[in-house]
């Protein structure tokens, strides 16, 4: 076998009626016994798999179209093409079909015998003449109309007639009767020229096709179709194509042919979308050539312009010289962007090539400028670019920013300034913001990226290590900034010295900026579910979840339950370090005031609330269970249309009741050689994050002292907050001693900065003996204790 003889591409057709691209192998015929008859195979070059076994049937109506294509329908609305890559190729199956069915190779479409022609002709040869055409005159058009009507349900007279019209030229004759009629006002002959023409098109044919859509035929197949005999008044679809669509050449065209095709390309799919009405269910297959003619005209145009670099060149040069005005720009910025739409057409390999020209000739880097343009329509036509790279590669994308942040401002970096765009975004609806956003979430997406490092870029890390380090570094912060503004700290500060009940801070009452902080929010939610290290840090050195959890005051019940949800979700990751962060902030008083606020109304609010604590109760998740029960039980306990919180009280009394038995049964010594145990259990990847950005803007929220116990079994830790709170006796002297460091060490304890409090370490250095530089945990939780009950950190809660 010839390798590129039989080559071919298997297309089918999809319910959109545009070929999709099944994969390129090699065709066969050969007799398939379990099909008991001779089939056409098609095996991947790839890895040999079989892309297409169809037996030849003897009564299926095979098409031979433009030399290498023949196409069929398998089933009802199903039809298959085989796109070969020589025409011999083409040729030689073309033959094995005829072959099969008993038909000439000279034909172009075998016929569909299933359906008896005995009702209109007795026993028909296969060698029956053609069908008989009336003269082409102006008092006969009335009979071609019935004629061209009366064939379209019989395949094999719809391939009669058009032979019949291929061989007498017979269409133009048709076009110049419709000259006469148009200038003789003939109404009556104008709407039988609409049937004619219109069923002629559901011949499907390809070679007419070709007559009907060349330079000299068209525009009067267009006038024919303005006739329809159901308007009162014809369309006016000329004037349209000729005076209102304007054939814009970004940079002149040279090659004659090049300019025919999409001229003609244009026409045919305004005929196809415009002016054919829309088929039914039993016309659906009448125009699938038609289809296939648009479909492959668009793949010879993105070829031919590929190809074509010193054009692509200028338009790229134009697109990013400063001195290109705003109206050329803007034409470059749309023929970019339905040059990119054409190049679906292409086949996954051309596509890929395609698209590597264009990153070649500098299209993130022209993106860039023209998506910061204030022109509405240049900023749309460039964003639908961009979505094209990133679907295609996000990969390149993300590479491109990395680089160009080793030579540009934050400001003025691809991704920022998409960031800046969804922030900005003027419509009400915020649809170019929602498109921004998923791409987004498709750059940051830790799915899409390069698993392997790549030494020579990335100096040995991953693609995912490199890129969101390059992310949290230089972008999460102006994603982040319209969330922060919105939720100012210092309103926050005088609520809580007036002792307000609810926090007044100033929530966006705005509908559009709350719609764009729920797609923040959205952004954010995604990055906790997907990026472990580098969004903790980030919301524990930002005091991120506080700031958002003030959101919970909104007015718009979707912006409240979308800061609900990303709470929901850092609780969801049971991780200590978020249970940590969020019990020493007393992050469950706005979530548990808003349930209150929400009073006995039964809705998505309530019911999102109450499945956080289910959640928490389900997966007892204990230093939580202790927190919220020890703090906010009291204005808890009347809800009892749930068993949750009363479930939540058994739960914290169960494991108070195990810790006190546990607490008399072993010696305290031992207890404290096992704390320094559990205390070194850290993860190392994870302590070296925290170290490595110890140093990053921002005061950490979560004092460097939490580190060294970020992995504590949650019985142990709670043991001893007991044991500190209650003041046992059979701790007593140790106690005080504890209580009175963190007395004094308090204060500075609720700073960031004081991990390394000197007066601590002495303690520490005293209490253990040799093991200077661990934290003294009995301290460490009488500090948790003291900031528990200074006046910010109380619940402000009603009776």
């Amino acid at each position: 076998m010839s390798d590129t003889r039989r080559r071919v591409k298997v297309y089918t057709l999809n319910e959109d009626r545009q070929w999709d691209d099944r994969g390129t192998g090699h065709v066969s015929s050969t007799y398939v016994e379990r099909l008991k008859g001779m089939s056409l195979l098609v095996r991947a070059e790839s890895d040999g798999s079989l892309l297409l076994e169809s037996k030849i049937n003897p009564n299926t109506a095979y098409q031979k179209q433009q030399d290498t294509l023949i196409v069929w329908s398998e089933a009802e609305n199903y039809d298959l093409a085989l796109s070969f890559q020589e025409k011999a190729g083409c040729d030689e199956i073309w033959e094995k079909i005829c072959q099969v069915q008993g038909k000439d190779p000279s034909v172009e479409v075998t016929q569909d015998l299933i359906e008896s022609e005995e009702e209109h002709i007795e026993e028909m040869p296969e060698t029956s003449p053609l069908i008989d055409l009336p003269t082409c005159e102006l008092n006969k058009l009335e009979e071609i109309a019935d004629l061209v009507t009366s064939v379209l349900s019989s395949p094999i007279r719809r391939e009669k007639l058009a032979l019949a019209l291929e061989n007498e030229g017979y269409i133009k004759k048709l076009l110049q009767l419709f000259q006469v009629c148009e200038n003789l006002e003939n109404t009556e002959g104008l709407h039988h020229l609409y049937e004619i023409i219109r069923g002629i098109l559901f011949l499907n044919k390809a070679t007419l096709f070709e007559v009907m859509f060349s330079d000299e035929c068209i525009m009067d197949v267009v006038g024919c179709l303005e006739y329809d005999p159901s308007l009162a008044q014809p369309k006016r679809h000329r004037e349209f194509l000729t005076k209102t669509a304007k054939f814009k050449e970004v940079i002149p065209i040279t090659d004659s042919e090049l300019r025919q095709k999409i001229h003609q390309t244009y026409r045919v799919q305004y005929i196809q979308d415009i002016i054919l009405p829309t088929p039914s269910v039993f016309e659906e297959n009448f125009l699938s050539t038609l289809t296939s003619f648009i479909f492959f005209n668009k793949v010879e145009i993105v070829s031919m312009l590929q190809e074509d670099e010193k054009f692509l060149s200028e338009v790229f040069a134009q697109l990013t010289d400063e001195a290109t005005d705003d109206d050329k720009r803007c034409e470059l910025v749309n023929f970019f962007k339905e040059f990119c739409a054409f190049s679906q057409t292409l086949q996954p390999q051309n596509r890929d090539a395609f698209f590597k020209t264009l990153a070649k000739l500098g299209i993130l880097p022209a993106l860039e400028i023209v998506m910061g343009m204030d022109d509405l329509q240049v900023r749309s036509a460039a964003t639908d670019i961009f979505s094209y790279l990133v679907e295609f590669s996000p990969s390149m994308v993300r590479e491109f920013v990395m680089q160009e942040a080793q030579q540009s401002d934050d400001d003025i970096l691809l991704i920022n300034v998409v960031i800046e765009q969804m922030i900005c975004d003027t419509d009400p609806e915020l649809g170019g913001a929602v498109q921004l956003m998923g791409l987004l979430r498709t750059l940051i997406d830790p799915e899409n990226m390069l698993a392997t490092a790549n030494v020579r870029k990335h100096k040995g890390k991953t693609e995912k290590s490199e890129f969101l380090n390059f992310f949290y570094n230089h972008c999460m912060h102006v994603l982040t900034a319209p969330l922060l503004a919105n939720t100012s700290e210092d309103k926050c500060e005088k609520d809580a010295v007036v002792g307000s009940t609810k926090s007044n801070t100033i929530c966006p009452d705005n509908y559009q900026t709350a719609q764009l902080l729920a797609l923040i929010l959205e952004l954010l939610t995604f990055c906790v579910e997907h990026h472990t290290y580098h969004i903790k840090n980030y919301i524990m050195n930002k005091d991120l979840l506080r700031r958002v959890l003030v959101l919970m005051n909104s007015k718009h019940t979707f912006l409240a339950l979308c800061a609900l949800r990303f709470m929901r979700r850092i609780i969801g990751l049971k991780d200590e370090f978020y249970n940590r962060y969020i019990t020493k902030g007393n992050l469950f008083e706005p979530v548990i005031n808003a349930l209150l606020d929400n009073g006995t109304r039964y809705n998505l609010l309530n019911s999102a609330v109450i499945e956080l604590f289910e959640f928490i109760r389900v997966e007892d998740i204990k230093s939580l269970i202790a927190h919220i029960i020890e703090n906010f039980y009291n204005a808890l306990e009347s809800i009892e249309y749930v068993q949750t919180f009363k479930g939540l009280k058994t739960k914290y009394e169960q494991e108070k009741d195990r810790q006190n038995q546990k607490l008399n049964s072993v010696p305290s010594i031992l207890r404290s050689n096992r704390f320094r145990r559990d205390a070194r259990a850290l993860e190392e990847d994870e302590e070296m994050w925290f170290n490595e950005d110890e140093e990053e803007e921002g005061e950490a929220v979560v004092p460097p002292v939490e580190k060294s116990k970020q992995e504590d079994d949650f019985p142990d830790s709670y043991e001893k907050f007991m044991e500190t709170k209650k003041a046992s006796a059979a701790n007593g002297a140790n106690g005080a001693n504890s209580k009175s460091v963190a007395a004094q060490t308090s204060p500075a304890s609720s700073n960031g900065s004081s991990s390394k409090n000197t007066t601590l370490t002495t303690a520490v250095t005293a209490t253990k003996g040799s093991l200077v530089g661990l934290v003294d945990y009995p301290d460490d939780e009488d500090d948790d204790e003291e900031e528990e009950t200074s006046p910010r950190k109380r619940p402000r809660l009603g009776s």
